[in-house]
């Protein structure tokens, strides 16, 4: 069985590098991935994310199984109803099924109508309403813009200046172009985060191990919205109460909310939570696997990762196992920065062998050469389980301080909330 991973960060090469190990599979390309990948003998297709016809060509070509997709814009401009039209199988959701990650806005719509407990909200397109609105609400409060932003386009605001400038950024002054042209203002929710992940066809649906992901740049979740800096799995001062809670009152509704409107779920359904005093709340609901998230959960899979998605592509009860012991964490490794300017061509370090994983998001081999250059913010990510958080972390960055990161730099702290 030959497989497609569209996408090519370190998502989609833990997704690529994990169905490589399944039974059956001989042959996993990526498109377009990144060099890294290479290493652990994915091959490369050079076609983007956007070029839906030459992707369909290319599967059509290869005699690939299914194909899994990796990003949310890809999905947002309805990739998986192009294969599908085209007669191929692809996991992951539609384009109006992937609406609950690419509005923001539609995903409250839908959590009122369905009762799914989220933060009181208001949506505004234009500015002096949404400054009006911040003004009457008060501080501590969140600004977000409506569509995708790369996981950047939320201000937790401290104060009303903070949360007034942070739409004028996005309403007037077109930060995030169109998709900041519409803003969803929500109350601030205290409490602890964590990541829900599931499988899911229409009404079944298979939860992942909890995950916690690390958005800020810096050490003590300072400094401004990354894509994820690390994460660790599973979540363990975590009861297994609220997750059952969270599958009641989140997961279950929502996937029959969306079946009811015509839009059922085929995917990964990722829920970023906050566990309140009142409970479990919806911070977001994203439309695919998480990154970094699929890193430190996918090896955690002990069922045979490609059968398991065949068979939930087939409406067939896969499975299912997962490693229930111990503690998978990763730490991202960054272009100084990131998430804002940075250099690209830096040497990395050699790839990390044994029980130390190294997934590449950022990485371009040099001309005439196989040694490894960086290509983007996120650089790579080591990931490792050990029996405990602190286990995990000294190993990850036992290995850390034994590579040169000059012009690249890592949080040293994930994986400390659970301390």
């Amino acid at each position: 069985m030959k497989l497609l991973v569209v996408g090519s960060g370190g998502r989609e090469h833990a997704i690529a590098k994990k169905l490589l190990e399944s039974q059956g599979v001989e042959q996993v390309f990526v498109a377009p991935g990144n060099d890294g990948m290479t290493l652990d003998g994915v091959d490369l297709v050079n076609i983007g994310i956007s070029e839906h016809s030459r992707l369909i060509e290319f599967a059509k070509e290869n005699d690939i199984a299914w194909s899994f997709i990796g990003p949310d814009d890809a999905l947002a401009a309805g990739i998986v109803d192009d294969f599908n039209q085209a007669g191929l199988k692809a996991f992951g959701p539609s384009r109006l099924a992937a609406e609950l990650e690419w509005s923001k806005d539609f995903a409250k719509e839908i959590m009122v109508k369905y009762g799914v407990p989220t933060a009181a909200y208001g949506t505004f397109s234009d500015f002096e309403e949404a400054k009006a609105y911040i003004e009457k609400q008060g501080a501590p409060i969140v600004v977000k813009a409506d569509g995708l932003a790369l996981g950047k386009g939320v201000v937790v605001a401290e104060t009303v200046e903070q949360a007034v400038e942070a739409a004028h950024d996005m309403l007037l002054d077109n930060k995030f172009g169109d998709s900041g042209a519409r803003v969803v203002i929500e109350e601030f929710l205290d409490g602890e985060e964590f990541s829900l992940f599931a499988f899911v066809n229409g009404d079944k649906f298979y939860i992942m191990p909890t995950a916690q992901d690390h958005k800020r740049a810096y050490d003590g979740d300072k400094g401004p919205n990354t894509g994820g800096m690390g994460a660790y799995a599973p979540v363990p001062h975590l009861p297994q109460s609220v997750v059952d809670q969270s599958v009641e009152t989140i997961i279950k509704p929502v996937l029959k909310g969306m079946i009811a409107e015509g839009r059922s779920y085929l995917g990964v359904l990722y829920a970023g939570l906050i566990l309140t005093a009142d409970g479990p709340k919806v911070i977001e609901f994203n439309s695919r696997f998480g990154d970094p998230e699929t890193q430190i959960i996918l090896p955690r899979l002990t069922s045979d990762f490609a059968q398991n998605i065949t068979d939930i592509l087939d409406k067939k009860e896969p499975a299912i196992t997962w490693l229930d012991e111990g503690v998978t964490l990763g730490v991202v490794v960054a272009s100084e920065g990131y998430p804002l300017d940075y250099e690209k061509g830096l040497p990395l370090p050699e790839k990390t062998e044994g029980d130390i994983i190294t997934y590449y998001a950022g990485a371009k081999f040099a001309e005439n050469s196989r040694a490894l250059l960086s290509n983007g913010g996120r650089v790579y990510m080591l990931v490792t389980t050990a029996d405990t958080v602190s286990a995990a972390q000294k190993k990850i960055y036992d290995q850390l301080k034994k590579q040169d990161t000059t012009g690249l730099f890592y949080r040293t702290d994930i994986g400390s909330k659970a301390l």
